[in-house]
């Protein structure tokens, strides 16, 4: 079954034990996404206000069994709350180490974890793992295997004419037979549809207004049209 084009947040997706929620996806804004199972607990690009999102929907218990992060890409709308929740877990005194991965070349990431370290590092609770993402090898962390795939998602160059490539992914996910397929932030590209394809969820974004920006995110006509190749989808990242 097929999902209408447009949702309001916060969007939700469960199949079994194997749960989805995405708080929102506002371009510019914010995004925030919680991916759940019975063994794994994961974060996907947290943007400004993942803390409140989550303290308010899961409470501190689910917040500290957060194993895992995932980074799209460095825009602040997809890593402006990582700061607040790498703090938030230390004054949980939280034990448990904590893996970050992203795109290889994400610079936004890895400052802002030397930032974090040089002001939090002699009191940290917990250790803070950083793994840059060079190549689409599958690995597998709590029973998810996790396929990154290399987008296109381009930004305006400092002329705010010309566009230039930034490090960014998607992500697949793998559990128990079903898979969900975020795309973070791209243009269209080949890696996004075949993807894409035959998953069972499928986050699409269409932050593009008009085809003219097309070469920077994608249009909802251009989202539909991949999202509409699995068995079902979310578009999101769309202007409001």
């Amino acid at each position: 079954m097929k999902k209408s084009e447009l949702n309001k947040y916060p969007i939700i997706w469960r199949k079994d034990d194997f749960f989805i929620k995405i708080y929102c996806s506002i371009p510019n804004v914010a995004t925030g996404i919680l991916l759940t199972t019975s063994k794994a607990t994961f974060i996907i690009d947290p943007g400004d206000g993942i803390l409140r999102d989550l303290n308010k929907d899961v409470g501190s218990e689910i917040i500290l069994k957060v194993s895992d992060i995932f980074i799209s890409h460095g825009h602040h709308d997809h890593v402006g709350g990582v700061w607040s929740l790498l703090t938030y877990l230390s004054v949980l005194r939280r034990k448990a180490e904590l893996k970050i991965y992203y795109p290889f070349g994400c610079a936004e990431i890895e400052s802002i974890y030397k930032a974090f370290n040089e002001v939090y590092g002699k009191e940290l609770s917990y250790q803070i793992k950083l793994y840059p993402i060079k190549n689409e090898k599958t690995f597998t962390r709590h029973s998810i295997k996790i396929k990154p795939f290399k987008v296109n998602h381009r930004e305006l160059s400092s002329d705010n004419i010309s566009s230039e490539l930034i490090p960014s992914l998607g992500f697949k996910f793998f559990y128990d037979a079903k898979s969900i397929c975020y795309g973070g932030d791209t243009a269209f590209c080949d890696s996004l549809v075949k993807n894409s394809k035959g998953s069972d969820l499928a986050i699409i974004e269409a932050g593009a207004e008009d085809i003219e920006s097309s070469d920077l995110h994608m249009t909802i006509q251009q989202a539909t049209e991949i999202g509409m190749t699995a068995k079902e989808y979310y578009l999101v990242h769309v202007p409001e």
